[in-house]
């Protein structure tokens, strides 16, 4: 599929992606840089495509009365974002589960929740917390858990440089607070 052209909103900003090439010393003008300002533009409209989605049109109505009770989770969803300290990326897993109260989400609505956060300019921190609270919001349930394991590129790249250094943050809402559920989620997320 080829890429759309940039809007006229986007294209005004093609000057200043030239003058960042200038300042790290590169020349613009150079045949492999020349349409780079164009390419990095719809790059980094599709990396923090997020802001332009909205939860409802994601779920899209897959909300189903189930009376299923169980733990419902989908692990080793794969994510990738952008730090906004530095705007350099971060990615990993997600593990995401849930205590049904009558409703179940379809499964791949959790993914493209995921990839929703994901896709702006985040901590992961945050990412975490948005996750587990947009699923409560959405359905209700008994509980929430959350787990994101990442690895970050401005801690790889730059800074302190460690290659092998991955973070873990985890959001756990209503019963997944609990000792056993608590428990048992983890327990099934390894």
């Amino acid at each position: 599929m080829p890429e759309r052209p940039l809007k006229p909103s986007e294209s005004k900003y093609v000057p200043n992606v030239r003058q960042l090439l200038e300042l790290v010393g590169e020349n613009p003008k150079r045949e492999g840089l020349v349409r780079t300002p164009e390419r990095f533009l719809r790059s980094l409209r599709y990396l923090t495509s997020g802001y332009g989605e909205s939860v409802e049109g994601i779920v899209n109505g897959a909300l189903f009365e189930e009376p299923f009770s169980e733990m419902v989770i989908v692990r080793n969803i794969e994510f990738y974002s952008l730090c906004e300290h530095h705007l350099v990326p971060f990615f990993g897993k997600c593990h995401v589960g849930y205590l049904p109260n009558g409703r179940i989400i379809g499964l791949s609505k959790i993914p493209r929740l995921v990839n929703h956060f994901a896709r702006r300019l985040q901590v992961q921190e945050r990412l975490t917390a948005e996750i587990s609270q947009c699923l409560m919001d959405t359905l209700a349930p008994h509980g929430v858990g959350v787990v994101v394991e990442a690895q970050h590129l401005c801690m790889m790249m730059r800074g302190v440089e460690k290659q092998g250094a991955n973070t873990l943050t985890s959001s756990l809402l209503g019963q997944f607070q609990s000792g056993s559920t608590r428990a048992e989620f983890f327990n099934l997320i390894k």
